[in-house]
């Protein structure tokens, strides 16, 4: 008797260790199951969180307005020689500005021809050889558009010379260019025999021949017409070509008819005529930002007079001067008796932004003068 209870005994005992047993197996894996649930739930909030926020670095990204830019088309001989003033106009606004150079092939911008790292390798590829009075001059500028172009954030299209400099701060010129919708083109009707060729007609008829300064200012919109140009731009090139020069009669043979030469100046009228054909003057300001001086007694050769402005030399370059040239508020053109006055912001204004042409030691002279613009702290009555 004693032993069948000893033996029931040790049977409750078996069993209850086995439960317990069983008890803890089952509360292990309860515990194992929670504990995979909740790396589960973190592993998919830090996904969905992740998610989230590379979800809104995207919407971000897709919204943020990228600020425009003005790009800047220097036409060079060889080196920019007043690089450094310009570059301390540029000093600090390089998210505002993109630059440009054409310059004779094979000329490659490096640190032993220029001081500014604003200018190292910014000559554009493709250059050509530019004679002046030809349609090459033209071409260079299409060429710097076709480089300018390329950049989705460049919305002005300054044309500058290597004798160019700036009147006021890079602000300043920016938001004047900025504040209107148009290219400044110099624009008007030229009426003086000899310029326009009758051969032109009828892809470029007489009514659209215009004249102007090559130093435009272009919306991005017009810098693409130009570039796409197939029409106006080869007439250019067949029948804008340049009268001989007696000086130069030694090393060209006198044409048989030189009533048949025109001294078109392509440079002068082609984009001009281009804008007036496609029927855009309406979306243009019809004035230049760029200053030059034209002294037609500067020179004794009466077929010479007139066609190349001033040249500033280091004695001339004086606060008179600048202030001079930034009084200008009007522009009188004689062909079409229209006066331009000039404004900006709806608000009457100074008509000009550059001025040439400049020589080294005149430019250099004004910045030591701080004569140009302060280019920190330009105003609108500076």
């Amino acid at each position: 008797m004693k032993q069948r209870k000893a033996t029931h005994q040790k049977s409750v005992y078996n069993y209850n260790k086995w439960k317990k047993r069983k008890i803890f197996v089952m509360l292990s894996l309860l515990l194992l199951l929670g504990f995979c649930l909740v790396l589960t739930h973190n592993s998919t909030t830090t996904n969905t969180t992740r998610s989230r926020i590379l979800t809104l670095a995207s919407l971000r990204s897709h919204f943020i307005v990228q600020k425009p830019k003005i790009a800047f088309l220097f036409i060079a001989r060889n080196r920019l020689p007043l690089d450094m003033l310009w570059d301390a106009f540029f000093k600090g606004q390089e998210s505002r500005f993109s630059i440009f150079v054409h310059s004779r092939p094979g000329f490659l911008f490096n640190k032993a021809n220029t001081r500014s790292e604003y200018f190292l390798n910014r000559q554009v590829n493709g250059s050509i050889q530019v004679d002046w009075g030809e349609a090459s001059m033209i071409e260079a500028e299409r060429i710097l558009l076709r480089h300018a172009l390329v950049d989705p954030l460049n919305e002005r299209f300054v044309f500058l010379s290597d004798s160019c400099i700036p009147l006021y701060n890079f602000s300043y010129t920016f938001d004047y260019i900025m504040s209107t919708s148009t290219s400044f083109v110099d624009s008007f009707a030229d009426t003086k025999e000899g310029r326009y060729n009758p051969k032109m007609a009828p892809l470029v008829p007489v009514y659209n021949w215009r004249k102007g300064s090559q130093w435009v200012v272009l919306t991005r919109k017009h810098a693409e017409v130009v570039v796409n140009d197939t029409t106006v731009f080869p007439m250019f090139q067949q029948h804008c070509k340049r009268r001989s020069l007696p000086e130069f009669w030694r090393d060209h043979p006198i044409p048989a008819d030189t009533s048949m030469e025109h001294n078109c100046i392509p440079d002068e009228h082609y984009v001009q005529t281009l804008l007036a054909r496609e029927g855009l003057e309406g979306e243009i300001t019809r004035r230049s930002l760029t200053h030059s001086s034209w002294d037609l007694s500067s020179s004794k050769d009466p077929q010479r007079r007139g066609w190349h402005p001033v040249t500033y030399k280091f004695s001339d370059a004086t606060p008179t001067l600048i202030q001079s040239i930034k009084d200008v508020d009007n522009i009188y053109y004689e062909t079409e008796y229209r006066r331009e006055w000039c404004s900006s912001k709806g608000k009457p204004s100074r008509c000009f932004l550059f001025a040439r042409k400049f020589t080294r030691p005149a430019a250099f002279r004004l910045l030591n003068m701080s004569v140009l613009g302060a280019f920190r702290k330009a105003t609108n009555k500076s």
